[in-house]
């Protein structure tokens, strides 16, 4: 059974730790923009497992209205879930050169956009 997007509307959730799923799965959905992060996802062999893949996939409604206005940088974050359901990218990213790399074109990406280029 395929699971929908939860509603954007906190109150109409029930409550995990006190906070919503939509909540929840924001904060984590918006971890995915840093590429130790990733890195480290890897290094616990948690990008490997097939309940793990699925729930990447599931988290693609982040990339739709209305869910995408909620996240603080919607490059990284969708870049790096878009390439999160590479199966590629999953193996890779335990390297710590590549995570190296995603961060400075991260950096770069971020000065570019604030001179205006």
């Amino acid at each position: 059974m395929e699971q929908s997007p939860p509603s954007v509307v906190a109150d109409e959730e029930p409550k995990y730790g006190g906070y919503s799923r939509f909540e929840i799965e924001l904060e984590f959905v918006q971890s995915l923009a840093n590429p130790f992060y990733l890195n480290h996802l890897a290094s616990q062999k948690i990008l490997n497992e097939p309940a793990f893949v699925a729930y990447l996939s599931y988290l693609r409604y982040w990339t739709r209205p209305p869910y995408i206005k909620y996240l603080n940088y919607p490059g990284p974050t969708l870049k790096h879930l878009q390439l999160l359901q590479e199966e590629r990218f999953r193996q890779d990213i335990i390297s710590p050169d590549l995570a190296q790399t995603l961060a400075a074109e991260g950096v770069t990406a971020s000065v570019d956009w604030h001179k205006g280029d």
